[in-house]
């Protein structure tokens, strides 16, 4: 067996999962996977809950940051104005092909649809998909989802070849990309 979840008390489900690469057991914390515990292959499974249980400590005060920054995100972005859905559609995919067409870039179709944890995305086929909750950010941080997406159809992966066309439309790309983190990367 390579891994099971087990539902524990005051913790909830966690994810035990067989590792080839860890060396030793490793709990994550994470809010878009929950709890994860990665399993050395000489490590039984029951090593690794008899540790998760020395951690549970750890996990649960981790688990409540985890929470709480939800819902402070949550309580950020329900004070937004309700998105006009169709509008706010037209203005994204309108500003995508502009800045495609203005820029030499090709892309088969784009997506505008309420994302949780994405403002954007590349697929291997050149599809775009944007997050509607874009229209809420700044234009330049807008600029920026879009070039980032637009690159990827040339560059599809996050090498320092790609950060460096990125530079070439957004001037510091990797500032933007810290700063469309403070506008929240959490998009519930």
């Amino acid at each position: 067996m390579n891994g099971y979840t087990v539902n524990i008390d005051d913790i909830g489900p966690v994810l035990f999962e067989k590792s080839r690469r860890a060396r030793h057991v490793v709990i994550s914390v994470r809010a878009s996977k929950g709890t994860r515990v990665a399993v050395p292959l000489r490590v039984s499974f029951r090593k690794a809950l008899e540790f998760l249980y020395l951690k549970k400590e750890w996990v649960q005060k981790n688990l409540a940051k985890i929470k709480q920054r939800e819902n402070q995100q949550k309580a950020i972005w329900d004070a937004f104005p309700a998105i006009n859905k169709a509008e706010a559609k037209q203005e994204l995919t309108d500003r995508l092909s502009y800045i495609a067409k203005k820029y030499g870039f090709t892309y088969k179709k784009v997506t505008i649809r309420e994302q949780r944890t994405r403002w954007g995305s590349c697929s291997h086929k050149n599809n775009i998909s944007l997050n509607l909750k874009l229209v809420w950010l700044p234009e330049e941080l807008i600029d920026y989802v879009m070039f980032h997406e637009l690159v990827h159809t040339r560059i599809p992966n996050h090498s320092s070849k790609f950060w460096a066309e990125l530079d070439r439309y957004t001037g510091n790309a990797r500032l933007m990309a810290r700063r469309l983190r403070m506008n929240g990367l959490r998009l519930q």
